[in-house]
């Protein structure tokens, strides 16, 4: 299993879609949410690994807020827990306060970044992106090797073709993969944004000039690690996969700073989703959590999984806007299904290998955008 390990409720950022529309965002939502968590984790590390030490392949994910916040309790948790591995998402502004034989100790490092310096900037704060890519370099002097994924958050007027590519490669730093989630259904905005207009003549058309591009890479022997094609992708060789395909709720779950387990970070303090407790449940035996009714009877259901636990559960969009949202993930599909039969000549040739494709599962990509 995977889990979350939310180290603390607080973040140095305010970025324009997350803390920063937390604050203009005043809507009821009639979840009867628990306001009183603890700041940082309040119980003893201790309990955490005896938790962890009764699942063998226990995953460890740093989550926020931004974890490094609390980079000694980090430090602290690497140290007496017994996990087979460490990953860590962060905005990469703080990376500098983790000692630095520590970061041979993480297995991934998921950084909040989206796309060029003034793209990043604008969402995230002026000079965001430099002090960023300074940690980054830093960490991979420090001997990190593992995987670097910049994880972006996308929105109008971004262009996802332009974006990622750059990310991938570039002078400043290029990262080994990257992940993007659609900023979609997080808030009450949908009303105050023109979002279904760049979804049909940006970022759908977008997506689709990226996996052109991508299939070309392949024929070339590239693989880049672009991880909803890689996901997407796994499916249509496998015939469909099922199940939320981040995890939440059946692979991969969260630890709230008090210790109760819930299905996904995002759904920290919504009491109706405590599954437990570290001290008294056993990370095997966890409940596992439906999607929504209204997706099941989607065609694409096995490659998506119904996209988001917490948007569903939410429903802070109305459902045509949702449609919308459906458009993009049968968008991305639809796609890859077209280039399919030119990657798997690209296999037959020994252009690339199977190998080539691999990616760990469940690490805090959600796969569907």
């Amino acid at each position: 299993m995977f889990f979350h390990v939310i180290m603390t409720t607080h973040c140095n950022l305010m970025c324009r879609y997350c803390y920063g529309e937390a604050v203009n965002d005043f809507s009821e939502t009639g979840e009867d949410f628990d306001v009183l968590l603890p700041e940082r984790i309040a119980y003893d590390v201790s309990e955490l690994a005896s938790f962890c030490s009764k699942d063998p392949d226990c995953s460890i994910i740093f989550y926020g807020g931004e974890p490094l916040l609390e980079a000694e309790k980090i430090e602290e948790i690497i140290e007496k827990v017994p996990a087979r591995r460490f990953l860590i998402q962060t905005n990469g502004t703080l990376l500098h306060r983790l000692g630095k034989n520590y970061f041979a100790k993480l297995h991934t490092i998921a950084v909040s970044v989206d796309g060029k310096e003034e793209t990043t900037d604008m969402n995230r704060g002026d000079g965001t992106f430099r002090r960023v890519v300074k940690n980054l370099k830093y960490v991979v002097k420090s001997g990190f090797e593992g995987e670097i994924i910049a994880r972006m958050t996308v929105m109008e007027p971004m262009d996802i073709f332009e974006e990622v590519r750059w990310l991938l490669n570039n002078q400043e730093f290029s990262f080994s993969a990257v992940h993007w989630q659609l900023n979609a259904g997080f808030w009450n905005d949908f009303e105050r944004r023109n979002f279904k207009v760049w979804v049909e003549e940006k970022y759908n058309p977008g997506v689709r000039k990226l996996v052109e591009w991508w299939t070309e890479e392949i024929w070339h022997g590239r693989v880049h690690k672009i991880y909803p094609f890689l996901g997407v992708l796994k499916s249509l060789f496998a015939d469909g996969s099922g199940g939320l395909r981040c995890g939440a709720g059946w692979a991969n779950y969260a630890i709230q700073t008090d210790g109760h387990i819930i299905p996904c970070p995002s759904m920290w303090g919504m009491r109706r989703f405590y599954l437990g407790h570290i001290t008294q449940s056993h990370p095997l035996n966890l409940e596992k959590i439906k999607t929504t009714d209204f997706c099941e009877d989607c065609e694409i259901f096995a490659f998506c999984g119904g996209r988001c636990l917490y948007a569903n559960v939410m429903k802070r969009w109305p459902r045509e806007a949702y449609r919308i949202v459906c458009g993009t993930v049968k968008n991305l599909v639809n796609a890859l299904r077209c280039v399919l039969p030119k990657i798997e000549k690209a296999l037959q040739m020994n252009i690339v290998k199977p190998e080539d494709f691999n990616f760990l599962e469940f690490n805090g990509c959600e796969i569907i955008p």
